[in-house]
């Protein structure tokens, strides 16, 4: 529809503010705000993740009231830097249209990734309405991982469908979206137990995806576009074992190096290189043209996670230095990943 590539755009105007704001918040002198540094984390998960997933699945059901999700969440972004309390409220009203797109994706397919993804959804407008409320960002943030974990989690599940996981597997999957859950809610009653079964949900289903995803038998698949997919993919769920095993051991965490480790394994290492790895299948499906393989992707991929090592390793060394190096290098991965993505479409 006409109206993909502008909220798309907006999309990736978010992605851009939030890399700025994140800049920003490690140090690094340029220009902005304090507030443009704190809505560092809103801005990439709303701004940018809650627009472009809602914008792929209005795409694919083709129903014009879909849209509404991510022209709000694109909306949110400039309306939460001048008045922060109509920002949320734009975003919760996104992340309800997202709930409606799930809810009939569940009615037209009942299956266990489209209940995974609705899961997800249900965490987001939770997450957002606790925002709403006045309720503090790192608390909220476990609902926003649960999003997002879901999501993708449901999104595997739904391509990795001819593999037919097993009943047992079935089982221990449901069992760690469950401790999921539990870990989300528990954190309001005890936030150090709740966050370490969100940890111990995290580090299980990231073993999960490692054993039963396709990515892994698809590490020496002949198609180089294949087998970079898979490489992500791999990449992503280990890093998904990592950041579950930092909340897993260290517990509830509020601010500082700690904090920025266990989310960004999270955030970065899992989340942003899963979109690495989907964006030529999602974005041909968002622009109707196809997105060619080029061997220059594993630069920018390389880059992600070394400048996550040195970004975490900066963190639990309590080297402020080595950590601003690694978040500033951690944002121009992403953004040569994009302007490489944005060139191969421009030859197509």
């Amino acid at each position: 529809m006409h109206i993909t590539r502008p909220l798309l755009l907006l999309a990736l105007l978010a992605l851009l503010t939030a890399l700025w704001a994140g800049w920003l918040r490690l140090g690094w002198v340029l220009p902005g705000t304090p507030a443009l540094a704190l809505a560092h984390g809103p801005l990439m998960i709303m701004g940018f993740l809650g627009a472009l997933i809602p914008l792929e699945r209005a795409v694919a059901l083709r129903q014009r009231w879909m849209f509404i999700a991510p022209l709000l969440a694109g909306l949110g972004v400039p309306v939460l830097l001048i008045q922060p309390g109509a920002g949320r409220v734009l975003f919760v009203l996104s992340s309800l249209f997202t709930l409606g797109i799930l809810g009939v994706m569940v009615k037209r397919e009942p299956s266990l990734h489209t209940f995974t993804m609705a899961l997800g959804a249900l965490a987001l407008v939770v997450g957002n309405g606790l925002w709403l409320a006045g309720q503090p960002l790192y608390r909220v943030v476990y609902a926003w991982i649960a999003f997002l974990v879901l999501t993708i989690g449901g999104e595997r599940l739904e391509l990795n469908r001819v593999r037919r996981p097993s009943p047992s597997q079935v089982r221990l999957f449901l069992a760690a979206v469950g401790l999921l859950l539990l870990g989300v809610g528990g954190v309001w009653v005890n936030p150090v137990l709740g966050a370490r079964l969100l940890g111990l949900a995290l580090v299980a289903l990231g073993l999960w995806f490692l054993v039963a995803d396709i990515a892994r038998p698809n590490l020496r698949h002949p198609n180089p576009l294949t087998r970079y997919m898979a490489i992500c993919l791999f990449g992503g769920f280990l890093w998904l074992v990592i950041g579950g095993g930092l909340f897993l051991s260290l517990g509830a965490l509020y601010a500082g190096p700690y904090y920025d480790a266990a989310l960004h394994a999270i955030l970065v290492g899992f989340v942003l290189v899963m979109i690495f790895g989907h964006a030529p299948v999602i974005l041909p499906a968002l622009l109707g043209r196809p997105v060619g393989y080029h061997p220059g992707y594993y630069v920018p991929l390389g880059l992600l996670h070394f400048s996550l090592v040195l970004r975490l390793a900066g963190d639990l060394a309590l080297d402020h230095v080595l950590r601003r190096w690694g978040g500033l290098v951690n944002g121009l991965a992403v953004l040569l990943f994009f302007v490489l993505i944005l060139r191969s479409l421009r030859h197509k």
